[in-house]
């Protein structure tokens, strides 16, 4: 006897598939305990077209997900004789948008977690360190004029009309999570980072080609080492403009609300591509989300450096971090000398002198030993120390109070500052304990300004003090100083040196030139292609003649330059970097986006448990922080070291972050709390990592400390 489809007796019903290769569908006669294993072998038997099947598997469109546990049951998924299902691929076709602007289409196995497909991405890539990246979706100008939390309630009453289930943030799919907790067991973690009884995961090589429209793709049926070399060598170099369609889309965001909007559109790593409402032919951004580069190497690592540079210049560019009119000068100088080399002959960074094994011994002994310790044992016992006269205030504290010369020393991580010299066997004015606080520079080179602001936490929150230097060689004595006791390091550390020299190299490179080294008539410079916009109507003169002395006896004259004040000033900033390398120029490049204050801070809006007034909340590598929204100035910093647990109500999209003195509660607005559960997660991860060559990527370790399960 029928009834709906099911034969009332045996227990069985007719289950609708549909074959999206052949555009078919096939009805098939179940019982709920057959296996989905079993599921797909009778449809293949049923299809009986020889077709290599091996990479499909069964998805459920309605419930949004993927049965791919081909030992579960019908039954246990929860398939009935309602269900329509799709027999279908699991790696489909994805356009990619790299961080240069390129877009690429690779196949991307859209049936695992996203964090596995990007390591397999990566992989195709030659891309060492693939945690550190993460697909996101594109974001428009659109999108960061509303919180996320505005646009849920469109979105939910949307896909209730039509039936596709809703995103949590149109980014991440409506997935109920197992639990809510994550831990530091540091010890186990560290342990565990990356499990050597892992093997690497294989993906297909190939042949890179590009279409007439620029998009490249893989020709997977080559050898796969070769497609590997080819890709890799590709993106070791970017072309010097991208195309007007993908600069048009980029987005700008004018404050730190929309700076926080953007965070909206990263993937959940735990889920599926497929699952985040992502189909075949759609388009990916593929980012570095993690901003801590692991064991930057020119030997290894070339399209990875390219790649990061890339995105640092259209952070810069598009003013996603601020930076002052000199460094931007000087970002645009180290960007030319970039364009400028990549069809030069390059030094050879694969080959040396010294081995890998003679590095690592070269570094344990600069570590052993350290670079301000002497070997004899009177200087053993002596603990270095900083002192001179500093300019000083407490700007919150004395807003009308000019800054005040005190005699300051620095030592043991503490800053003591006293009236004069000759007061320091007295008791000092104040002590400030330097571990633990944000250190940000101060600095306008044309105005000679040498300033270090410190923001020291206390009871109440942070305390700030503004100390000002009297020459750059001063300033980058006490700032590499106090960057050090900020990170628990005092000054015997053997890094204390190359901070000071990378100080000072940071700040030789801000300066003009007494003239550029190069014809401005030689090259076709345009401004907005090397300064983010306000820079260029900020820097833009007036057309005219301009003689400029050059490197040949009398000079030579450019007449009529446009932009020429522009011009002029960035190739004044390049003769600064003009005998740099390509790789050195990028790197300095990087190193230079790392030094500005705003680097590596993930924005979120944020509402406190019992508070009215929102807030920010910014999450970087080593500490989150509570900040003014209008300003950005810290409230509040916690470091991670402090850090018990994280947890989220997955109920009430709270999240509640355990430290040692304090559990701080919150919603997100601006972003699904999940966003910044993995960003919090993500960076514990990255932190454990080792030089051990031998081990492999832990993805188990890093979806516990992200995925919100314990």
């Amino acid at each position: 006897m029928m009834a709906d489809g099911k034969l009332i007796g045996d227990g069985s019903w007719e289950l609708h598939i549909h074959v999206t290769d052949l555009q078919v569908e096939r009805v098939l006669r179940v019982k709920s305990d057959l296996h989905i294993g079993g599921v797909m072998l009778r449809l293949v038997e049923e299809l009986d077209i020889a077709i290599d099947w091996s990479d499909h598997a069964l998805w459920w469109p309605k419930k949004n997900m993927w049965l791919t546990h081909t030992r579960s049951t019908l039954d246990q998924y929860g398939v009935g004789a309602a269900a329509q299902l799709e027999f279908t691929p699991m790696h489909k076709t994805l356009r990619v948008q790299l961080s240069d602007l390129r877009y690429m289409d690779f196949r991307v196995d859209f049936s695992i977690k996203t964090f596995n497909a990007v390591v397999q991405l990566c992989k195709q890539l030659g891309i060492r360190y693939p945690e550190e990246l993460s697909f996101c979706k594109p974001i428009t100008s659109e999108d960061l004029k509303y919180n996320y939390s505005e646009k849920q309630i469109k979105k939910k009453s949307s896909s209730t009309k039509n039936g596709i289930p809703a995103d949590t943030n149109s980014f991440i799919a409506n997935k109920s999570h197992n639990s809510s907790n994550g831990s530091l067991d540091r010890s186990a973690a560290s342990h565990h980072l990356h499990s050597p009884n892992k093997t690497p995961i294989s993906s297909p090589g190939g042949t890179w080609r590009f279409n007439s429209n620029g998009v490249g793709s893989l020709n997977s049926t080559m050898d796969s080492i070769d497609g590997v070399d080819d890709i890799n060598t590709s993106l070791a170099n970017s072309p010097l403009h991208p195309s007007e369609e993908a600069r048009n889309k980029l987005v700008r965001p004018k404050s730190l609300l929309e700076r926080a909007r953007m965070n909206v559109s990263w993937l959940d790593s735990s889920l599926s591509i497929m699952e985040q409402g992502v189909r075949e032919f759609d388009v990916l951004l593929l980012r570095f989300k993690f901003y801590s580069f692991y064991d930057l190497n020119p030997k290894y690592d070339a399209a990875r450096i390219n790649l990061i540079f890339e995105q640092a210049k259209w952070a810069i560019m598009n003013e996603e971090i601020d930076c002052t009119e000199e460094e931007m000068l000087m970002f645009a100088a180290l960007q030319l000398q970039v364009n400028l080399q990549v069809n030069q002959p390059q030094p050879d960074t694969t080959s040396g002198n010294e081995d890998d094994i003679d590095r690592a011994l070269s570094e344990l002994q600069m570590t052993l030993e350290g670079s301000h310790v002497s070997s004899t044992p009177a200087d053993i016992m002596h603990i270095p120390e900083l002192a001179d006269y500093l300019k000083f205030m407490k700007p919150r504290r004395f807003t009308l109070k000019s800054l005040k010369q005190y005699w300051f020393t620095c030592k043991d991580m503490c800053l003591r500052y006293y009236k004069s010299s000759d007061s320091t066997n007295e008791e000092p004015i104040e002590k400030i304990n330097l571990r633990g606080c944000e250190v940000t520079p101060d600095v306008n080179i044309s105005q000679q300004r040498y300033g270090i602001k410190l923001e020291v936490p206390a009871s109440d929150g942070m305390t700030d003090y503004l100390i000002r230097c009297s020459s750059e060689e001063q300033y980058a004595r006490w700032m590499a100083a106090m960057r050090l006791a900020s990170k628990g390091k005092s000054l015997a550390d053997s890094s204390y040196d190359s901070e000071v020299k990378s100080i000072l190299a940071f700040l030789s490179m801000q300066h003009p030139a007494p003239a550029p080294v190069i014809n401005p008539e030689s090259l076709d410079i345009q401004p907005e292609h090397y300064l983010a916009p306000r820079f260029v109507r900020r820097i833009r003169g007036k057309p005219g003649t301009t003689c400029i002395p050059g490197p040949s006896p009398g000079g030579w004259c450019a007449g009529s330059l446009p932009d020429s004040m522009g011009v002029q000033r960035i190739l004044e900033a390049h003769a600064n970097v003009k005998d740099l390398p390509l790789i050195d120029a990028k790197l300095q490049y990087i190193r230079a986006w790392q030094a500005l204050p705003e680097y590596g801070i993930a924005l979120f809006l944020v509402k406190h448990m019992g508070h009215k007034r929102e807030e920010l909340l910014g999450v970087a590598f080593n500490r989150i922080m509570r900040m003014e929204p209008g300003t950005g100035d810290h409230i509040k910093t916690w470091r991670y070291n402090t850090m018990k647990a994280w947890n989220v109500n997955w109920e009430t999209r709270h999240m509640m972050i355990q430290f040692e003195e304090e559990n701080v509660v919150f919603s997100c607005l601006t972003a699904d709390c999940k966003v910044v559960h993995e960003f919090i997660g993500g960076y514990i991860f990255l932190s454990m990592r080792t030089k051990d060559a031998n081990q492999n990527l832990n993805d188990e370790l890093f979806h516990k400390l992200t995925g919100g399960w314990v």
